[in-house]
């Protein structure tokens, strides 16, 4: 989620190949994107609250579950498209445009034994380069997930290499100076299988990989740990969004059971403590991603289960509702399960999953597939 601006033989992959056949292919997701628009008809919404959102951006089947956002310095903003719900289609990271989206790297590199690429979130560093948590837990639990690096050049991909692997289920990240910090969700120890934790990296570490982390341990990049509450949903996934506020405090928010988490850090960036931040009433039951504006100290929160984006006040812990949607296909720009906010300007963009887990108010995944937005006061 994000608002600003190892080694294993790295993969190389030329730029040419990286945003090769765009033509063809866009022409065809033109058409699907096109089609789908017009089989699905906005569905009546009892449970509007709040803001309305706008439509951004409509991808075809073959990319079906918008995701991690990151802006660049140059004002452009990536996309991934981890294809979690139909991953019969290949993962790929695309560029938002004014008029919807155009690819940006069709081609990632496969983890060698699940074969599948899975971006989640993202976040350019301060080198310049673009990384992004490859999520593998669902093709397999065997901490098989990694931290990718795409080198940037010129504003234009070329080679991707893994940093960081051994992560169980990598998911959120920011970079906060050239400390990345990133969440795992499905950071177990022995004694405790329902834990999840934040790691963090110097830009200098990474440039020294690969990293190997040490599964089930409180590996030395572990600055924090948490356990989840399960729920009837039966999602004991932990630690998801990450972003840290005006003052250098670190947040993250479980999937699994809604508690928004506070860690402090000492003055050379070392963990302090702790604490479950508590937000005013009513409980948001599941945190996705978040982002929050450093200029009022203001969380926005994909509430994921609810299909609704709160805002919680960090300095007050006052917790209102943005926007929210009853079980819509997202078709008009309405809130499908987002998982994923960013702030552009006074323009808050809005990834909707469409994923659903049980209990949550969106039912099922379906067409459209889409970006959304909500223009802030």
């Amino acid at each position: 989620m994000r608002n600003s601006l190892r080694c294993l033989p790295a993969v190389l992959l030329a730029s040419a190949s990286l945003l090769s056949a765009c033509g063809p292919q866009q022409s065809t997701e033109k058409k699907a994107v096109a089609a789908a628009t017009d089989k699905s008809a906005e569905l009546a919404d009892t449970a509007t609250q709040g803001a309305r959102p706008r439509l951004v951006a409509t991808f075809p089947d073959s990319l079906n579950t918008p995701d991690g956002l990151a802006l660049a310095p140059d004002g452009r903003v990536f996309l991934s498209i981890p294809n979690m719900a139909d991953n019969k289609y290949p993962a790929r990271i695309v560029e938002l445009t004014g008029t919807g989206y155009k690819p940006f790297i069709n081609n990632l590199p496969l983890e060698p034994t699940t074969k599948k690429a899975t971006p989640m979130d993202l976040a350019i560093g301060p080198d310049g380069n673009l990384y992004y948590a490859e999520n593998q837990y669902e093709n397999s639990k065997d901490f098989k997930s990694r931290l990718m690096r795409v080198r940037m050049t010129n504003g234009k991909p070329g080679a991707i290499e893994t940093v960081v692997d051994n992560f169980a289920l990598a998911n959120g990240v920011v970079w906060k100076g050239n400390t990345l910090y990133v969440t795992d969700s499905q950071w177990d120890l022995p004694d405790n299988d329902k834990g999840s934790a934040i790691l963090y990296f110097t830009l200098d570490q990474l440039n020294h990989g690969p990293i190997h982390l040490k599964p089930k341990t409180k590996d030395p990049h572990v600055l924090a740990m948490f356990t989840t509450t399960v729920n009837e949903t039966g999602v004991d996934n932990g630690a998801d969004g990450i972003d840290y506020d005006s003052q250098g405090r670190i947040y993250t928010g479980s999937f699994g059971d809604g508690n928004f988490y506070r860690v402090s850090l000492k003055p050379d960036g070392s963990y302090d403590k702790q604490e479950l931040v508590p937000v005013a009433a009513p409980k948001i039951p599941c945190i996705d991603g978040f982002v929050i504006d450093r200029a009022t100290d203001k969380a926005y929160i994909t509430s994921a289960r609810l299909n609704s984006i709160d805002v919680v006040d960090l300095k007050t812990n006052a917790h209102t509702i943005l926007a929210r949607n009853g079980d819509t296909n997202g078709a008009g720009g309405r809130l499908d399960q987002p998982a994923e906010v960013l702030l552009k300007g006074k323009e808050l963009l809005i990834s909707n999953y469409d994923n659903p887990n049980k209990h949550f108010v969106n039912t099922k995944s379906d067409a459209p597939h889409t970006e959304s937005a909500i223009d802030l006061k």
